[in-house]
């Protein structure tokens, strides 16, 4: 089949790997004017490592390997402890943080040359004929069997299929930087989240000598940015415990960036015809989890699978591949809408359940995100 794929991100060239594998004609369009290099350092857990494998794809040489995620009190205290180390040995793929740019290139290693079609974004989508017809903002017109909108947040094809309004903010947003900060915790495969009245704090190792770090804290999209983000970091978060403060005098406004979280309502068929969506333009979610690209992958992975089933009508495999995924990722975004992290302070739940039961429902939930699609291959 000729296939249409809106977006180049981690979605668009995953979709374009399982695809052109299975013998498909492939084009990828992309607003962006080049390979985008920018973003931080996300974490690609064992269901994502196992999809990559499954697309020729190895992490060897880039990221970090985490083996355990702790939680920490802002004075410091081991609240929970996570054993990730576990899923290595369970299923085989390890879980890695990697700066999102390598992840990009390992994607788009040894695609053809001239399939992502840079500086043509989207601006509709047309159906019939047995054809989806994709148009640009060139003016310019494509046509295939098949559109995969992998669009991400703002997604036009999302649009276009569900109309405005389905995208809605959660209560918080997030400050992130990836830089080389002198503390010992950049090389280790340990991961540090940590929590107190103010917000919470991420750190994670990324990788020759980088270090993944974010603030979350409350926003509405009403809410004006600060004038100095960093000094207000600062301000809000430089009495917490080490290494807090170390990673807040080594870091730099340069390094910021914002982003607020936001969420969909997962349905149960998030395509129509001979159109269907991948990743964030399907399924938005809070970042607490940190399984945004992860289920991304799995949608390539799912979406490949069903589409070699072959049959007369391809609305029909799309139609199946959402079916697949619906309970998957709809678990997930539940899982990252109430998860603990959200919480932040659960001074009651903390006194309640302690901390070894903490540790075992942090296991369950790691577990439950693993096993269902990496079990499978």
């Amino acid at each position: 089949m000729d296939v249409l794929v809106i977006g180049a991100g981690v979605g668009g060239l995953a979709v374009a790997r399982e695809l052109l594998a299975a013998g498909h004609q492939v084009r990828v369009y992309e607003q962006a004017p080049a390979r985008r290099t920018g973003g931080k350092a996300m974490l690609i857990w064992s269901n994502g490592n196992a999809v990559l494998n499954d697309l020729g794809i190895g992490l060897d040489g880039v990221g970090a390997r985490i083996d355990r995620i702790d939680a920490l009190t802002a004075g410091g205290r081991l609240r929970t402890s996570m054993d990730i180390a576990h899923a290595a040995g369970r299923f085989g793929f390890e879980t890695r943080a990697i700066p999102r740019r390598h992840l990009l290139e390992r994607l788009a290693d040894g695609l053809p040359g001239d399939l992502v079609r840079h500086g043509l974004a989207c601006r509709g989508v047309i159906q019939g004929d047995g054809q989806v017809t994709a148009t640009f903002s060139d003016g310019s017109t494509d046509r295939g069997d098949l559109l995969i909108g992998a669009d991400g947040h703002h997604s036009v094809v999302r649009r276009h299929l569900w109309g405005d309004g389905a995208v809605r903010p959660a209560t918080f947003g997030t400050w992130q930087g990836l830089s080389r900060i002198d503390i010992d915790l950049a090389d280790t495969n340990r991961h540090l989240i940590i929590s107190g009245r103010e917000g919470a704090c991420g750190l994670m190792p990324a990788g020759d000598g980088l270090l993944q770090w974010w603030f979350d804290v409350r926003w509405s999209p009403a809410d004006p940015r600060p004038a100095a983000p960093l000094a207000e970091l600062r301000r809000r978060f430089g009495h917490w415990a080490s290494p807090v403060p170390e990673v807040l005098a080594g870091a730099t406004e340069d390094d910021l960036e914002f982003f607020g979280h936001h969420w969909t309502k997962v349905r149960p068929a998030w395509g129509k015809g001979r159109i269907t969506l991948v990743g964030d333009s399907a399924h938005i979610m809070p970042p607490t989890l940190g399984q945004g690209a992860n289920q991304t992958l799995e949608d390539a992975w799912v979406l490949g699978r069903e589409l070699a089933q072959g049959g007369d009508d391809p609305a029909v495999r799309l139609r199946a591949y959402e079916k697949l995924r619906y309970p998957y990722i709809s678990l997930v975004s539940r899982l990252a809408r109430r998860n603990p992290a959200n919480w932040r302070v659960p001074p009651l739940i903390a006194r309640l359940f302690p901390e070894t039961t903490q540790t075992a429902m942090l296991a369950r939930f790691s577990n439950r995100l693993n096993e269902p699609e990496v079990s499978r291959r």
